[in-house]
């Protein structure tokens, strides 16, 4: 398949997930945000199952099979699992508090984690630009969520689903170079999610209702479009697209998230808003720049 074909691939993984914002925090007035997540993450996972059947073909290409060595990959998607729990669970509850444009600009801090766990977990050294691009990228928090009187509990917990969101893309880009079988990887994370998440439900009490038709076809929807088919393009193109240009295409999601939201969420516009956002836009777009340029050196 043309390379282009992938590249096509994450813009549409950029913004669908864009658009699961403003439709999430309309939705948590139906259903718990835990159990929204373990729902969403079930039923992809369900939707893989007739192709967990070994020999049987995935329908789109005629290359690529579900293999019985499948579950041997388990220590792998419960690694990713992990960091899709915790990205989706801050991120949702954290969208009851916050506004999905607000929600959108903070997860794109992900790109600035990126080069940070790169230092602090395999040593590898973060460039002076790196650093200017996170002062930025405070200065935009700043600016967005009107400083430390202003911040609240969701701003905060999009903080953390920003840093799993960079984990989770740091351990999917070493798994999938290792050739291993993305369609049985997609389809144990996407199980063990949903597990982890329903889980947790229980344990805490939640309601495992849905009090609305509407919430539930925004379930059905979370679960096809940007699980399903956005994960599965995700881990694709991983195998052939550099982490750099992933990251740099992905920072284009914040952008779709407050486009959705300020048009379809009917959320209202604020230029204060524009100007945080932008900044922190600014810097995921530095930092992934400044990563290019400097492995371009290096080779």
């Amino acid at each position: 398949m043309p390379v282009g074909f992938y590249y096509l691939g994450l813009f549409y993984c950029a913004a669908i997930w864009g658009a699961t914002f403003y439709l999430v925090k309309d939705a948590l007035s139906s259903v718990d945000p835990v159990v929204l997540v373990g729902y969403r993450f079930l039923l992809a996972a369900l939707c893989l199952t007739p192709w967990m059947v070994p020999g049987t073909k995935w329908p789109f290409s005629s290359i690529w099979y579900l293999v019985p060595s499948g579950w041997g990959i388990l220590k792998e998607a419960a690694v990713l699992a992990f960091w899709l729990t915790l990205l989706y669970i801050t991120q949702t509850i954290g969208l009851r508090y916050t506004s999905a444009s607000n929600s959108g600009f903070i997860t794109g801090l992900f790109v600035l984690f990126v080069p940070l766990i790169l230092r602090f977990l395999f040593g590898q050294p973060v460039l002076a630009i790196q650093w200017a691009a996170v002062g930025l990228a405070v200065l935009g928090l700043w600016i967005l969520t009107g400083g430390i009187r202003e911040f609240n509990l969701g701003d905060g917990l999009t903080i953390l689903s920003a840093l799993a969101y960079a984990s989770h893309l740091l351990m999917t880009d070493r798994y999938v170079r290792r050739d291993l079988d993305i369609p049985s990887l997609s389809f144990h994370q996407f199980w063990m999610t949903g597990l982890f998440c329903l889980t947790l439900a229980g344990i805490s009490g939640s309601s495992f209702g849905i009090s609305s038709a509407k919430g539930a076809w925004v379930i059905l929807f979370l679960a096809l479009f940007p699980t399903l088919t956005a994960f599965f393009i995700q881990m694709t193109a991983q195998k052939y697209i550099a982490p750099l240009k992933v990251s740099l295409i992905f920072s284009l999601e914040p952008v779709f998230a407050a486009m959705f939201a300020w048009t379809l969420g009917a959320e209202e516009f604020r230029l204060i808003g524009v100007l945080g956002g932008g900044l922190i836009v600014t810097a995921m777009v530095l930092t992934e720049f400044a990563r290019y340029r400097n492995v371009r050196i290096n080779n």
